[in-house]
């Protein structure tokens, strides 16, 4: 299944129009969430192709899932609604947009999503705090994660996300049984206006070194997110925005997913094939087809700029610089590869 990333901001932030630009999509209206598929633009995909004059270029995907604004007026903690929250939790990770400029408070909009998912986290730990609290009586083996309900229990009633406090690794993971909001990693977009471009990174700053400030009025403009790339360049010089930073954006929320990217080339297609960080050679070879992971003998590797210097797959195999891995071998990000199986 493809990873989901959640798409969260207060009315008035942008997040739809983010959502349009990433997603190719009509802006959503209303209240429910909408579902999109966002393209990560890939250079590496681009050159290979090239290189190998391939009839198909294919790019590596993530889900989108925006989710309304919290409804202006309404008192804290009630602006999500359990079933935008329910559909939040599905999620893999969040993507909060937060406007700037205009006497708009990137800040207080931080805090007021905050609360209305540590106030929800908060009733799921309290629920199952007192559930496992019951079952330690009976099994010691749940005291590691009474003790770390309890760390994150206090956390969250001083009202403080999960993602922010001290708490280890390991309690996170303990923690993972809850599916807390909070729990989730978090990518921040600062909306900037057109009159603060040149202080973007200025208003990102205090939301962390890799929050992303973003001009969504430009990036947005149904001329630009229709333009192919070198158009899409052209109209936003045009418009004053040295280079578009959806691209970046697009990498970063695809990491924040904890997901890297592998090649194939061929004169069929050059294609980047969405993995797991940390996966092995015989589990991204699944990725292509259960067949390849099932019947794995080897893969023939090579990273991609390697390969573009070199000038082609046959030249490279004859030069002796693929390099042939096994199953304990970590695919990293960036890789060439050929598998070789046998089912």
């Amino acid at each position: 299944m493809p990873e989901r990333l959640g798409l969260v901001g207060a009315p008035e932030s942008g997040h739809g129009l983010l959502f349009s630009a990433l997603t190719g999509l009509e802006p959503p209206s209303g209240f429910d969430a909408t579902k999109g598929v966002a393209q990560l633009p890939d250079e590496r995909v681009e050159a290979l192709a090239e290189m190998s004059r391939s009839r198909k270029r294919i790019h590596a995907t993530f889900e989108l899932d925006y989710i309304p604004g919290l409804a202006a007026g309404g008192r804290p903690g009630e602006g999500l609604g359990s079933r935008l929250l329910g559909s939040l939790r599905d999620c893999d990770g969040v993507l909060c947009v937060l406007r700037a400029g205009d006497g708009a408070s990137p800040e207080e909009q931080l805090g007021t999503l905050e609360l209305d998912l540590v106030l929800a986290d908060l009733a799921s730990v309290e629920q199952r705090l007192a559930k496992q609290r019951r079952a330690l009586k009976g099994d010691k083996s749940v005291a590691t994660e009474v003790e770390a309900l309890e760390r994150a229990e206090a956390a969250l009633a001083d009202g403080v996300p999960i993602y922010r406090t001290g708490l280890s690794a390991e309690d996170r993971t303990l923690l993972a049984p809850v599916f807390l909001l909070t729990n989730k990693a978090v990518l921040v977009v600062v909306n900037v206006s057109v009159d603060d471009l040149e202080r973007g990174a200025e208003l990102a700053a205090p939301f962390g070194d890799d929050a992303l400030p973003v001009c969504i009025e430009l990036e947005s403009d149904p001329d630009v997110v229709g333009a192919d790339p070198e158009e899409r360049a052209a109209l936003l010089a045009d418009l004053g925005v040295a280079e578009s930073v959806l691209p970046r954006l697009a990498r970063s929320a695809y990491h924040l997913l904890g997901r890297r990217t592998f090649l194939t080339t061929g004169e069929d297609e050059t294609r980047a094939w969405s993995f797991r960080a940390g996966a092995h050679a015989p589990e991204c070879a699944g990725v292509i087809h259960s067949d390849l992971q099932r019947g794995f003998i080897r893969a023939e590797v090579i990273r991609w700029d390697e390969l573009l210097e070199i000038g082609s797959w046959a030249k490279a195999k004859e030069l002796g610089k693929l390099r042939v891995e096994g199953k304990d071998y970590e695919v990293v990000d960036g890789d060439v590869l050929e598998i070789r199986f046998n089912v």
